[in-house]
């Protein structure tokens, strides 16, 4: 096990940086984090040292990251909002510190990378269908690049996130509202095509385990996680109708055309339009070298991710019972963040543009009774 056991973690008030700073304290890591204009600047909050400094500032990184063995880079500026400059800018600042400290970069992935595929494994041909498919391609591609100076990397790839504290999801901002008791889900994809999907805590888990075989991995890695495969689209809502006791739940349909007619006026509908391809059409990462390379994949049964995950955005009442420690997927020849504020923002402008959808369907049904 490595001895340097000093991490820094950017992103680290998101979704997966913060699954994965929590993890690393409970593991005995020295954790510093970034945050701008942070109240906690100079002091330790959970356990965590944090930093005043902004991503987007290389001195900030190269200073927080100084001794650091690990750094993880969790920062996901939205590509609508010149994410593709900010992306790639606090990506080379992230490398350019691997670089000087010979550390380790986790850097989360996903499977935008690929076009659809029902088995897709790390050294397929990437052929990215999307524009954040394209940038993540340049991500990874400028990683291979920071090794050969002497960094080193690993890189986790995952179907689409959820969970207690994955605010910047599909699931959290497009199917379930946070904060309300659910009366419908609307759901992105097609009736019958296959869906993947990634509790961020078990993700979290895994790239723990990883990173604890730091001597076993080569300079630059990465792996698959399996999480949870909807076969035909109707897994992931029949949980959710499950967790809320309400058999009868409404599955609506997303107004992908809608948002295409919106893209012109709203670049972040654009963005938002060009995953459909992703939903109409399969997507599977083949997660058996991970199952090889650790012996197991941590998984949480889906019933009790999406409860968790319902109570954690506030669509629950009643607190989860506590629950035994997660299955793990056993090797078997099968495969298997924005700031608050800018998401609230994103999922204003959706409903919105729902409301206006509804208000023109309903619209057209009094000319046709007329």
């Amino acid at each position: 096990m490595n001895s340097n056991r000093r991490a820094l973690v950017l992103g680290a008030s998101g979704g997966i940086g913060g699954e994965v700073a929590v993890r690393l304290v409970q593991r005995g890591w020295e954790v510093h984090a970034l945050q701008h204009r942070s109240r906690m600047a100079g002091r330790r909050g959970n356990g965590i040292y944090w930093w005043r400094g902004d991503a987007m500032q290389r001195d900030d990184v190269m200073q927080a990251a100084k001794g650091a063995s690990l750094i993880v880079h969790a920062v996901n500026p939205s590509v609508f909002q010149d994410g593709d400059t900010q992306s790639l800018s606090m990506l080379q600042h992230s490398l350019d510190a691997a670089i000087a400290g010979r550390a380790r970069l986790l850097l989360p992935g996903s499977a935008s990378n690929y076009a659809p595929s029902a088995s897709v494994a790390e050294d397929a041909p990437q052929q990215p269908q999307t524009r954040r498919g394209a940038l993540r391609v340049e991500m990874e591609r400028r990683l291979r690049d920071a090794v050969e100076q002497g960094a080193r990397a690993l890189i986790v790839r995952s179907g689409d996130h959820f969970g207690p504290h994955a605010g910047h999801s599909w699931f959290a901002q497009a199917m379930v509202e946070p904060g309300r008791a659910v009366s419908g889900v609307r759901y992105p994809g097609r009736v019958g095509i296959g869906h993947q999907w990634c509790y961020l805590p078990d993700l979290a888990e895994t790239m723990l385990r990883l990173v604890e075989q730091e001597e076993r991995l080569d300079a630059y890695e990465r792996f698959h996680v399996g999480g949870h495969w909807d076969a035909d689209g109707s897994a992931m809502t029949a949980a959710i109708a499950r967790a809320l006791g309400r058999a009868g739940l409404r599955v609506k349909r997303f107004p992908w055309a809608l948002l295409r007619m919106s893209s012109p006026l709203l670049p972040m509908f654009r963005d938002i339009a060009e995953q459909r391809r992703l939903w109409m059409e399969p997507v599977r990462l083949d997660n058996r070298r991970l199952l090889g390379f650790l012996g197991e994949e941590p998984r949480t049964d889906l019933d009790t991710a999406v409860r968790e995950t319902l109570y954690g955005m506030g669509c629950l009442r009643t607190a989860p019972l506590p629950q035994p420690a997660p299955v793990v997927a056993r090797a078997t020849p099968t495969p298997e963040q924005l700031p608050f504020e800018l998401a609230l923002l994103e999922r204003k402008l959706l409903d919105r543009v729902l409301q206006d959808h509804a208000a023109q369907r309903h619209g057209e049904e009094l000319a046709i009774a007329a």
